[in-house]
């Protein structure tokens, strides 16, 4: 049968193909990869990392830092037997479920030393930077 395709993959549900054609984990047209793009931005002061949340409201967003890890979350549900005044949805691209990706930020950062902000369904983080001097100098242990 042949149906209206943009770049491959069918317009459609996957209701019109056999169980045979299926995939075994749906029609894998929204991948985790395409969630959560990550920009990294280096100055003499910080770091700022912009990571794309496109559809996400600030409350579905979580920051956890932990053992100099940066972990973001997104978690968003979306309820797929929803129909609206015309009918049920044929096909839904929009992204639903979890995903989270995580950073190494190092021990030496504090929490309290990183800022959030999240706008235009980009989230950004501010993580400064310790210079190797900040650093040692913190570890020594002075002489009297």
């Amino acid at each position: 049968m042949m149906l209206p395709s943009t770049f491959g993959e069918n317009l459609f549900d996957s209701l019109f193909d056999t169980a045979f054609d299926r995939k075994f984990f749906g029609n894998g047209t929204t991948s985790r990869a395409n969630v959560m793009k990550t920009d990294v931005k280096e100055s003499d002061d910080d770091y700022t990392v912009d990571i794309e949340l496109p559809g996400f409201k600030k409350d579905d967003v979580s920051v956890r830092f932990e053992n100099g890890t940066l972990t973001v979350t997104a978690t968003k549900a979306e309820n797929n037997d929803q129909k609206d005044e015309k009918g049920a949805y044929v096909r839904r691209e929009r992204y639903s479920g979890s995903c989270s990706r995580s950073f190494y930020v190092g021990e030496d950062i504090k929490k309290n030393d990183i800022s959030a902000k999240m706008a235009d369904g980009v989230l950004t983080l501010t993580i400064p930077k310790k210079g190797k001097e900040e650093i040692e100098a913190s570890k020594l242990i002075q002489i009297d």
